[in-house]
């Protein structure tokens, strides 16, 4: 990703407002994905009984920045003993969007979606959301919807996550293939995100453009922990299960209006 610049000065009047990291404190509280991954035995009877049942289709998952396919097993695992047809991206440690990294990417959906004979989702967790994001626009024939956790969609990198001089490290010198689009691909598009993340500034996962799309908070989840949150393993097989000439925003009922909040359309924000 190259690093886009604010075209309003900040300080002028009306300017969008800019999009800031999250505080020290919510980076020192990310240990406490491990309380998130801890609930998912608790919640698995409650997800059995809600999570209706999926339809068979192909569901690609591209995992964080550093993160491998091993941190997306968890979810995988879930959304495959619920009837989906479920893929890791098989390129090991995302360390961005590298030269080759996005052919093998378009390989790959382009095999899912001829051997599962229709269209594929995307979920994208972080920087793997993404890329989740660019390939649907890129190639909108073959994806079904996009789902991105906590992935940093709008905003100046440099100051809207945390870890923009660990990228940085490691791609000093690889040229990178892919820069962020304007607005949502032209496919349904679902944004979950946590205010308290610690790592992405949640203003910057909140959609502003596009059609059929839904941003949804999950209160109090960390940004380590998005992928292995039991309620948003809730949202993520909701969404899927809609049908494809049907989709709809997301409705939260009973526990979910506790644990959940949809979001409108954000306002454009500096880039």
């Amino acid at each position: 990703m190259n690093a886009p610049s604010p075209t309003t000065p900040p300080d002028k009047p009306g300017a969008p407002e800019e999009n800031t990291g999250p505080s020290r404190l919510l980076l020192a509280l990310e240990g406490r994905a491990v309380l998130e991954w801890l609930s998912v035995p608790l919640a698995m009877p409650w997800l059995q009984r809600h999570v209706p049942a999926g339809d068979g289709h192909a569901v690609l998952i591209i995992p964080g920045f550093l993160a491998g396919d091993s941190s997306t097993l968890p979810l995988r695992r879930f959304l495959d003993r619920r009837g989906y047809r479920t893929q890791g991206w098989l390129q090991g440690r995302n360390l961005g969007p590298r030269n080759g990294v996005v052919a093998q990417l378009v390989q790959q959906l382009n095999k899912l979606h001829d051997s599962s004979g229709g269209k594929v989702s995307l979920i994208g967790w972080s920087l793997g959301g993404i890329l989740a994001r660019e390939l649907a626009r890129q190639y909108p024939q073959w994806v079904r919807q996009v789902i991105t956790l906590g992935s940093p969609l709008y905003g100046t990198p440099q100051t809207s996550t945390n870890v923009w001089r660990l990228y940085q490290h490691f791609n000093a010198g690889h040229e990178q293939e892919v820069e962020r689009g304007e607005g949502a691909p032209p496919v349904p598009t679902t944004s979950i995100f946590s205010r308290a993340d610690g790592i992405v500034g949640w203003k910057g996962s909140l959609e502003q453009q596009g059609k059929q799309i839904d941003n949804i908070e999950v209160k109090s989840a960390s940004h380590l922990g998005l992928g292995i949150n039991p309620m948003v393993w809730f949202i993520v097989g909701e969404r899927l299960a809609q049908k494809e000439s049907d989709w709809k925003p997301f409705a939260a009922t009973g526990l979910c209006r506790w644990l959940t909040r949809s979001h409108p359309l954000a306002a454009p924000t500096t880039r």
